[in-house]
């Protein structure tokens, strides 16, 4: 792996949806940030924020006006930071490779041939991506990975989350990012195993099975919970989000680990050095 070397040039950072609530969260943390600067900021044609200064939420001016012209946001872009939407985070990507920016993308709901067209982008550009960009979430992946070895036979296994309202895909990436690393510590396929709902009469719980069960409401930022049930004891590994901030400087943190790296894609487990 590629080893950072410190520079005194700030890390130029665009953000995709920079008028929505998780953009708003990384322009402050890029703002924020000594050793980053905002080149960038995109949005959706139509958008009321177009033209106006990207950090006047935070009573300031960057210099960065939002804009839904990628070639013009992008074209003095180091990286990208994007959690909008699969088809929006796609069309940022064939420009980034076209201009050589690099990437970290915190959108999820790709199906599989979207993400293979990712991988195809990655062949060219260096690309992070996450369904969670959060530090603790990725350190909780490893401590399921260890759980579902040692609990491996006689606990059923449950993965329960909750997100705000306005959460359009369900499960969540995270969600199904736990699900998937505890299915690979038990030898098993998620696809032939997962449970995403019960109703009626649905029999005995098979006990290969790994359910999923999903709760919307409110504000809740993100919370996971993986439960082994057993005889007589459970138990349960969670994270609760309570910011986004955590998203946001894991983003970064993702950023600055892409400044050093040749093409190819990667996940949190590089940049966290788990790989």
């Amino acid at each position: 792996m590629t080893v950072a070397v410190a520079s005194t040039t700030p890390l130029r950072v665009a953000i995709a949806g920079s008028s929505g609530r998780m953009g708003r969260m990384l322009i402050e943390a890029v703002m924020a940030a000594p050793d980053c600067c905002l080149s960038g900021a995109l949005d959706l044609p139509g958008s009321p924020a177009l033209g106006q200064d990207a950090s006047a939420f935070l009573g300031h001016a960057s210099g960065v006006l939002i804009s839904a012209d990628l070639q013009q946001a992008l074209s003095g872009a180091d990286v990208l930071i994007d959690f909008t939407r699969p088809e929006g985070t796609l069309a940022h990507l064939a420009v980034c490779r076209e201009l050589g920016v690099k990437a970290v993308i915190g959108t999820t709901g790709f199906d599989a041939a979207q993400k293979a067209r990712i991988g195809a982008h990655a062949e060219h550009i260096a690309i992070m991506m996450a369904p969670n960009m959060s530090v603790g979430v990725n350190v909780v992946l490893r401590l399921l990975d260890m759980a579902a070895r040692g609990l491996s036979e006689g606990y059923d296994i449950e993965i329960i989350e909750a997100h705000h309202r306005h959460k359009i895909d369900a499960p969540s990436g995270t969600a199904l990012q736990m699900g998937e690393v505890v299915a690979a510590a038990l030898g098993r396929d998620l696809k032939a195993c997962a449970v995403y709902g019960r109703e009626g009469v649905t029999g005995e719980r098979d006990p290969s099975t790994i359910g999923f069960a999903t709760i919307r409401g409110g504000d809740i930022v993100g919370d996971h919970t993986v439960l082994f049930a057993g005889t007589g004891e459970r138990i349960e590994i969670s994270h609760k989000s309570s910011s986004r901030v955590t998203y946001a400087q894991g983003s970064l943190r993702a950023a600055r680990f892409l400044a050093a790296q040749p093409a190819g894609l990667y996940d949190m487990n590089d940049v966290l050095g788990f790989s």
